[in-house]
This record gives structure tokens, sequence and C-alpha cells, in this order.
């Protein structure tokens, strides 16, 4: 049934991997969960009911870039988001914090002020402090607001990281008063630390204080390696709220999706798929293929055999070489959809096996295949 109010309930727990139900007021969330990434309002290469026909249940857009173009007026005016790109999908939207690293040659930040961003489009400044990025992500309506945070990029200077969790608790304070009582929907706390236990501990300890809807684990996927980032996920999940949600913010390939799931995470985003899909990469079961490679020349066999939405199944392998290397968007469209597809596969599965016990065999079968 379909909440009114924003909840989290957890249904199950096979050692540290759980299972989960996230309810909305626009629908369930099974979890451990899967969210492709659609930064301008649209999933690239994708009609949303595609996405949604492949049994996606939330979204994730930005708040950056929707600001910068069309800008929130022009989203507001319909009435959000969901109205703006026709999904009536839950939609989480991140909140500026991720570009304030990805674009920092582009701005300048300040404690009360917050981020100075110059456009990347056309140098116009705009200004996100935290209460800004809270009022846009209302503006845009969406389920699932995160609060504004600085995500450090990776550094052995503990002392910056020191420096950048104390600004993003301020932040999340900020944030959070600016948020006010909005039972409906939900706000979630960004942990950050980099790579060391004390200052992610400390991060930690500060959210839960404040009592988020959510708690997000950032900061990774910045340059460490996959056993870093297990580590932290180690000692992190094991001292999270077990009754919240635990999202891995931009994570990631499958199998830094099975590893964390295995260390209690449950709600993933990341561009991978779908860019990978416009770069000719796809995603099977048996691995990943790189279709723009010669060898599928005359490979006459299907992508998948399997997945019959649009029909995928009877485009060869050789026909999407040629889309590729005649740089047709259909090649993009194709494979796009395959992507998503085997990540919302991926997810069922590991919920099956979570549900049935299998945990442990399922990521010993595929950790190292996928």
């Amino acid at each position: 049934m379909i909440n009114d109010n924003f909840s989290f309930n957890l249904l199950k727990e096979f050692g540290s991997a759980r299972l989960g139900k996230i309810s909305t007021h626009r629908g369930i969330i099974d979890t451990p969960t899967f969210m492709p990434v659609g930064t301008q309002g649209t999933i690239k290469s994708a009609f949303i009911e595609d996405i949604i026909s492949t049994g996606t249940q939330i979204i994730l857009s930005n708040t950056y870039h929707l600001m910068i173009r069309p800008g929130t007026e022009r989203i507001k005016r319909v009435g959000g988001l969901h109205e703006f790109m026709n999904c009536n999908l839950p939609i989480l939207t991140d909140s500026g914090g991720f570009q304030i690293m990805s674009l920092s040659k582009l701005v300048k930040i300040d404690k009360e002020r917050g981020a100075t961003f110059n456009s990347h489009i056309d140098g116009k400044k705009f200004v996100l402090s935290p209460e800004e990025s809270i009022k846009i992500q209302k503006d845009l309506n969406s389920d699932i607001v995160m609060v504004l945070d600085e995500c450090p990029k990776l550094s052995n200077d503990k002392k910056k990281i020191v420096n950048s969790i104390n600004l993003s608790q301020s932040w999340a304070k900020r944030s959070k008063k600016e948020f006010g009582n909005n039972p409906k929907k939900a706000l979630f706390g960004i942990i950050q630390g980099g790579v060391y236990k004390d200052l992610r501990l400390e991060s930690l300890e500060g959210l839960v204080k404040l009592e988020f809807d959510g708690y997000a684990i950032g900061g990774l996927a910045v340059g460490e390696t996959q056993n870093q980032m297990f580590k932290v996920l180690d000692y992190t999940t094991s001292s999270m709220p077990k009754n919240k949600p635990r999202y891995l913010m931009g994570v990631g390939t499958p199998s830094d999706i099975l590893g964390a799931v295995k260390r209690g995470v449950d709600m993933f985003d990341c561009v991978m798929p779908t860019r990978s899909g416009r770069t000719g990469l796809a995603f099977t079961w048996n691995g990943r293929l790189n279709l723009k490679n010669s060898k599928y020349q005359k490979d006459d066999s299907p992508l998948n055999e399997n997945i019959i939405l649009r029909n995928l199944n009877t485009y060869s392998k050789s026909y999407i070489n040629h889309l590729i290397n005649s740089n047709e968007i259909l090649a993009s469209m194709i494979l796009t959809l395959n992507n998503v597809i085997f990540y919302q596969q991926l997810m069922k599965s590991i919920r099956e096996a979570i549900k049935n016990n299998t945990f442990d065999a399922f990521y010993k079968k595929y950790i190292d295949v996928i």
C-alpha cells in the first residue's frame, strides 16, 4: 500500500545485506534499488515510459543542472519535475554538492554564502546556499531531497577533510531548518570524511543527532580503490541507524553494487549504465561487451535473447556494431535500454537472493563476472 507519508520498512537481513521497502506518496521502492540518472530531467537516449518498463522504481535528477537550464521557474510553473518530464515515478534530487567538486574551477565556497558558480554554459553567476538548494528542490517537487554538502576530492590532507565535514555539518543544519516539516517528502543527510574512519564516524554521529529521514554516504567513487571503498563501508554502515535507508551516492559498477549490498547499502545511483550505452559498452550477465570491437562485425547473435522490451532481442551484435560505427543514435538507444534493464535485473535478483537466503552464493557467482 502506498503511504501518504515517507517511510522505510526493513523486511529482512541476511548477514549485513538488507531487504526493505521505501513508501512514498508516489509509489513503493523495493530495496536494494538502483536509480538511473536523469541529470537534466531526462534519462539520456531513452523514453521515460521505457525506463519505467525496465522495473525502475525511482530516478535521480540534479539541482545544479536544472537550476542552470532550464531554470527552476519554468519547471515550477507546470507543477514540478514530474509533470515537466512526464514521469510518475518518485524522484530523488541531488543538492548540487557533487558539482562543487566536479566543477571546482568554476566555484568559490564561502561558509555563510554557500557556493558561487560561474555557469559552465554561459559563465553567468549562480549562488547555491543550503537554503537555496532546498528551495530549488522544493520547487522541483522532488520526493527525496538531499542536503547541500561539500564533496571533497580524494585527499591525504586530513585537515582538508576535517574542514570539509565541518562545513557540511553546518550546511546540513541549515538545510534541515529550511526543509521544515514535510511528511510527504524525505530529507537525507550526507556522510563525508574521506577514507578516515574517525572522520566518517564523526560526520555520521553529527547527522544522526539532526534526525534525517535517510542517510547517504558521499565522497566515494572519487578515485579510491574498490577495496578502500568497501573498507569505508564496513565501518560506516555498521554504525548507521537500522531503521533508515542507506544510500551510496554515485556508485557504480555491478561489482561495486554487489559489494556494497553485502555491506548493508540500500540505494544506488550512477551514470554508468546510460553513459556506457552511449559509448558502445553493454552490460550482460556474462560480463561487459565493447560492441565497437571489430570482432562483432560477423556476430549475428542477439545482445540478450531474453530482453523482449522494444524487441531488443531481435537486434544482432553485428547490427549494433554497424550502428555505432555509423554514429547512429539508435545504437545509444538500444544499449542504454539494455544496460538499464540489466541493472534492474541485477537489483531484482539481489532482492530475491536476500529473501531466499542465497545471497552469498549469488555474490560468489557474479562478483568477478559482471
